[in-house]
């Protein structure tokens, strides 16, 4: 652990995890310890936990001195932690790197695994693991896909490249379609294009339509059917939450294997036996930094 000059510490990356960066404010009632701050800041994560990061010298100040358990509080100075998860379910499904050079990694990323640390999970995200496999601390999703959806997703390599690939997707300049196994309708007139407003619901973490100025679009073809499932080739124009999840079941025929539309249904963390029949396939765009048109497609199917 090497410090330069004061307060220009740079925490190494650990096992794929980045240092987080906190900050102690002021407070009118000023606690005995960083620990004792930390346990009450942070009242999600058990007092066991952050005794277990303290124990392993997973704590520094900003200078990367190693804080212990008796560090006294003192306010207006930053700190750095990592994250590790005592217990974390594995994924047994391997993500495939389709496409390098020096700004970006394009990856086609399997069912059931999430994108960035959050909740529980942080090991087993696509991020880490990338991290890991790659030892480039710099790597930052530019788009993302649910923990439940598979397929093509890009990263930046380097900060100084990154807000270019943001502006494509900000700017809707990037093609994206997905395809996506439902129930088939005989009666359903398609292509079609569907428009809705979508909202936050309830849970939290699920979208409803509600009436007013549509805020999403996406075009819809059918590609095959067997007359019970048919495969349908989805082409979103924005790119809200749930998206083409919300737009098939707002048609009746919601995406196989669908935990959230249209009835939540809560499964085991450890329950990889129905994987959302959803698969980000292709995705193409023109890169202004090489001057190249991009096209790049999943090597995984769906099948009815």
């Amino acid at each position: 652990m090497k410090s330069t000059h004061p307060n220009t510490f740079v925490p190494p990356m650990l096992d794929g995890v980045s240092a987080s960066k906190l900050h102690l404010p002021k407070l009118s009632t000023q606690p005995e310890s960083i620990f004792r701050y930390l346990c009450a800041q942070f009242a999600h994560i058990s007092a066991q936990e952050w005794l277990q990061r303290f124990e392993d010298g997973l704590v520094y100040d900003a200078e990367g001195k190693r804080l212990d358990l008796d560090t006294p509080y003192s306010a207006h100075q930053d700190i750095f932690y990592y994250r590790f998860l005592a217990h974390e379910v594995a994924v047994p499904f391997q993500h495939q790197v389709l496409f390098e050079n020096e700004h970006l990694l394009v990856v086609d990323k399997p069912h059931f695994l999430t994108m960035s640390p959050t909740g529980q999970y942080v090991q087993e995200t696509l991020l880490v693991r990338l991290k890991k496999q790659t030892q480039n601390e710099q790597l930052t999703p530019i788009h993302r896909l649910d923990r439940e959806t598979a397929g093509v997703v890009l990263f930046s390599k380097q900060p100084e490249t990154r807000a270019v690939y943001q502006q494509l997707f900000a700017e809707r300049q990037v093609q994206k379609t997905y395809h996506a196994i439902a129930p088939y309708q005989a009666n359903l007139s398609l292509p079609c294009t569907v428009q809705l407003r979508m909202e936050k619901g309830e849970p939290f973490y699920l979208m409803h339509v509600v009436a007013g100025t549509p805020n999403s679009e996406t075009e819809i073809r059918l590609l095959e059917h067997n007359q019970t499932w048919a495969k349908y080739e989805l082409k979103p124009t924005t790119g809200k939450q749930h998206q083409l999840r919300v737009h098939l079941n707002s048609l009746g025929i919601a995406i196989k294997n669908d935990p959230f539309y249209p009835i939540l249904q809560h499964k085991q963390a450890d329950d990889f036996s129905a994987p959302l029949q959803l698969l980000a396939k292709h995705l193409s765009f023109f890169d202004p930094i090489s001057q190249q048109q991009f096209h790049f497609s999943a090597q995984q199917e769906l099948t009815l």
